[in-house]
C-alpha cells in the first residue's frame, strides 16, 4: 500500500484546490471543487477570487445571473452552495432529494401540532402547489410577493412559548425552501448587495436554459464521491461521510459502486486513505504559494480530520458549530 505523507497532502492541497496558480473560469473552479460555500454570500466572491487572479465581481456575477452557468442550491449537508448547472441533476440526486424529504416531513409534524391536526401534509401540499402556481405566473418574486399571493404562506408557527428567546415565525421561508430543494424553485438575484442572504425566486425551468436530465441516486452518489476525491482525496471514509452529510452505510455503498476506480493508501499515523485511481501518482510540491481564503471557503472545510493541515490552530479557527473564518495559508 503506498504512503501518501502529510507533506504529499499539503503538496496536493495547493494544486487539486486550485490555489498554487489558476487562471481557470469560475464555472471551472466551482466545478473542480465541487461547488462553493455559499451560506456566506460573499464567501462565493472571495474563494473565487483567490484561484482566479484577477477575477472581477461582475464576472461571477455574469456567471450566476446573466449567463447562468452557475447556481444556488442546497446540496451536502444541507449547506447552500454554487455549482454549475451541469452539476446541478448529480448534487440533486445525490444529497438534495432527501434534504427535500427531510424538510417536507419536519414541516408537516410541526403544522400537525396546530388545529390542522392528520391534515397537516395535505394542507401543506396544497399550499406549496398554489406557490409554484404563483411563481410561474410571476416568473420571479420574492417571498413576501409570493405570500402575498398566497396567504396561506404567512401562517406562523410558534417557537420556544414561554421562552425569553421563544417567538413566532412564517412558514414561507420554510416552504419556499422545500420547493427549491425539490428542484422547482431556484435562488436568483439578492435583494441589495452582493453580501445579502435574501433572493428573489424564480421557476427553475424558467431561470435554467435547459433543465439537465435527472440522474438514479446511486448513480449520482458515486459520481459525487468520485468527483471529491480528485480534488480532496486522499480522504478517509470519515471524511467522506462527514463532507456528504450521508450515513457511514451510504458512504460505503457509494464508495463500493466505484470499484476499482478508487483506490487504498496510507496516511501518516496508519489510517488508510482513499485516492482516485486516476490520480494515484505521487504529487510533487508546487512553487511557493501563499492564499488568503474566506470564511467557509471549501479548503478548510473539505476534511472532518483537520490535524494534517491545521495542527494546533483548529481550536481558534473554527467555532461551536464547526464554521471556519477567514484564514491566511502558506504552502498548504
Amino acid at each position: 500500500m503506498r504512503m501518501v505523507d502529510d507533506a504529499e497532502r499539503r503538496a496536493r492541497l495547493g494544486r487539486r484546490q486550485l490555489l498554487a496558480g489558476g487562471g481557470r473560469p469560475v464555472e471551472a473552479v466551482a466545478g473542480a471543487l465541487v461547488g462553493l460555500h455559499a451560506t456566506d454570500p460573499a464567501s462565493v466572491f472571495l474563494a473565487a477570487r483567490a484561484r482566479v487572479p484577477g477575477l472581477a465581481t461582475a464576472d461571477v456575477e455574469r456567471a450566476l445571473y446573466d449567463d447562468r452557468t452557475l447556481v444556488r442550491m442546497l446540496a451536502m449537508r444541507r449547506t447552500l452552495f454554487v455549482t454549475p448547472v451541469e452539476l446541478l441533476p448529480v448534487l440533486q440526486a445525490a444529497c438534495t432529494d432527501e434534504i427535500a424529504a427531510r424538510l417536507h416531513r419536519r414541516l408537516v409534524a410541526e403544522l400537525g401540532r396546530s388545529e390542522l391536526g392528520d391534515g397537516a401534509e395535505a394542507w401543506l401540499d396544497g399550499v406549496l402547489a398554489d406557490a409554484l402556481a404563483a411563481l410561474e405566473a410571476r416568473g420571479s418574486a420574492t417571498g413576501t410577493q409570493l405570500s402575498s399571493d398566497v396567504p396561506d404562506l404567512r401562517r406562523k408557527l410558534v417557537y420556544g412559548e414561554g421562552r425569553t428567546w421563544g417567538g413566532e415565525v412564517s412558514i414561507t421561508t420554510q416552504a419556499l425552501t422545500i420547493l427549491a430543494a425539490r428542484g422547482h424553485l431556484v435562488r436568483g438575484r439578492p435583494k441589495g448587495t452582493l453580501v445579502s442572504s435574501q433572493y428573489e425566486w424564480a421557476a427553475a425551468d424558467r431561470w435554467l436554459t435547459a433543465l439537465p436530465e435527472p440522474w438514479a441516486e446511486a448513480r449520482a452518489r458515486a459520481e459525487l464521491v468520485r468527483r471529491w476525491l480528485v480534488a480532496f482525496g486522499p480522504a478517509t471514509l470519515d471524511d467522506v461521510q462527514w463532507w456528504t452529510g450521508w450515513t457511514k452505510g451510504a458512504t460505503r455503498a457509494a464508495l463500493a459502486a466505484l470499484g476499482d476506480e478508487v483506490v487504498e493508501i496510507e496516511l501518516d499515523g496508519g489510517a488508510t486513505g482513499l485516492l482516485a485511481a486516476t490520480d494515484a501518482e505521487p504529487v510533487e510540491a508546487p512553487d511557493p504559494w501563499v492564499a488568503l481564503l474566506p470564511a467557509l471557503d471549501p479548503t478548510p472545510m473539505g476534511w472532518k480530520a483537520r490535524d494534517w493541515y491545521l495542527g494546533a490552530h483548529r481550536a481558534r479557527l473554527f467555532d461551536r458549530n464547526g464554521n471556519i473564518g477567514p484564514t491566511a495559508w502558506s504552502d498548504g
